[in-house]
C-alpha cells in the first residue's frame, strides 16, 4: 500500500493540474490548488497520527488505545479529500476567473469571487464536517479514525487553505496568476467556462439582425 501512494499521488495531482489548467487557462492557479490539497491532506494525516498513535487527546475523542494507523488510510485520505477540495476550489476560482475574464483587474476579480462564492464554500464545508464528525461518536476505531481524518481535512483545506491561501496568493500573484504559454494554450481544448465567447459573439454582430439598426427604406 505505501508503495502505490506516490504513484496515486502523482496520477491525481497531475490529472488535477492538466483539467484546472483547461478551465482557468492558467499555469500558476492549477499548481497553487495541488499545493493546497498535499497541506490539506498532510494536516489531516498528522492530525491523526497525533491522536490515534501518539496519543494526544485521544481521551476527549474518546478513543481507548493507540497504536499504528490503518495502511489505507492514506490512500482514502487522499481521494476523498481530493473531491473535496477541488470542488471548493472551482466554486471559490471560477468566479474570480469570470470577473477577471469581463474586465476587473485582478485585485478587483479576487474580492468579487471571494465574496460570491465563499458563503458556498463554507456552507458545503461545514456541512461535510458536521456529516463527518458523527463518525468520531462511533465505537470502532477504524470508522473514529476516518471521520475524525475526513473532519480535519474538510476544516482545513475551507477555512485555512480556500478562504486564507488562495485569496492571498491569487491577489499578490496579480496578472501572473491567469498567465499560459501561447503554445500550451493553442495545444489545451478550449473550454468556455466563463461565457467569454458568448460575449464576444453578441458584440460582434452584424447590425442588420437588430431592428433598431436597420435603415429605413427609400420610397
Amino acid at each position: 500500500t505505501q508503495n502505490a501512494l506516490i504513484p496515486y499521488l502523482i496520477v491525481v495531482v497531475g490529472l488535477a493540474i492538466l483539467l484546472l489548467m483547461v478551465v482557468f487557462r492558467s499555469v500558476l492557479v492549477p499548481v497553487k490548488a495541488a499545493v493546497g490539497f498535499l497541506l490539506s491532506v498532510l494536516a489531516a494525516l498528522g492530525s491523526v497520527v497525533a491522536v490515534f498513535q501518539w496519543g494526544w487527546l485521544a481521551s476527549l475523542l474518546g478513543v481507548e488505545t493507540t497504536g499504528p494507523i490503518m495502511s489505507l488510510m492514506p490512500i482514502f485520505l487522499v481521494g476523498i479529500v481530493f473531491g473535496l477540495a477541488m470542488d471548493y476550489e472551482v466554486f471559490l476560482v471560477a468566479r474570480m476567473r469570470e470577473a477577471y475574464v469581463h474586465g476587473d483587474n485582478p485585485r478587483q476579480a479576487v474580492e468579487s469571487g471571494f465574496r460570491h462564492s465563499a458563503r458556498v464554500v463554507v456552507a458545503a464545508a461545514l456541512i461535510m464536517m458536521a456529516v463527518f464528525s458523527g463518525f468520531i461518536g462511533a465505537s470502532e476505531s477504524m470508522i473514529k479514525m476516518i471521520g475524525f481524518g475526513l473532519a480535519i481535512a474538510v476544516l482545513f483545506d475551507a477555512f485555512i487553505v480556500r478562504m486564507a491561501f488562495v485569496p492571498a496568493v491569487l491577489a499578490l500573484l496579480g496578472k501572473a496568476a491567469w498567465w499560459m504559454p501561447h503554445w500550451l494554450d493553442r495545444i489545451l481544448p478550449k473550454v468556455d467556462v466563463e461565457g467569454e465567447g458568448l460575449v464576444h459573439q453578441s458584440a460582434v454582430a452584424p447590425a442588420h439582425d437588430d431592428p433598431a439598426a436597420r435603415k429605413p427604406a427609400r420610397i
